[in-house]
């Protein structure tokens, strides 16, 4: 499992948010795609396997799980390290649910 920290995320990254819907409505990464962590086993295929494929949840550990099950699966990703914690600490663009 490839892990980065959130300085190291490119701005065009695939970015799956793992977390709960109420987690989503909070404040999430911009332009990420949310996919809570008990639907990617119906809807992982909806990742687009042609670019790499960043994994983020609060602060890493839903991600790292995730990425432990994609990976049976055939899928390689990256799991953001610090989650959403470090992303907002570190002032990344961030939106709401409206």
């Amino acid at each position: 499992m490839e892990t980065v920290n959130v300085s190291e995320v490119p701005e065009d990254a695939q970015i799956i948010d793992v977390r709960s819907q109420m987690e989503w409505d909070d404040g999430h990464a911009t332009g990420a795609v949310h996919i809570p962590m008990e639907e990617i086993p119906s809807r992982y295929g909806e990742l687009d396997l042609d670019s790499d494929i960043y994994l983020m949840c609060r602060s890493g550990g839903r991600a790292a799980q995730v990425s432990s099950w994609l990976e049976k699966n055939g899928i390689d990703t990256i799991v953001i390290t610090g989650g959403m914690i470090d992303w907002e600490h570190f002032g990344r663009p961030m939106e709401k649910a409206n």
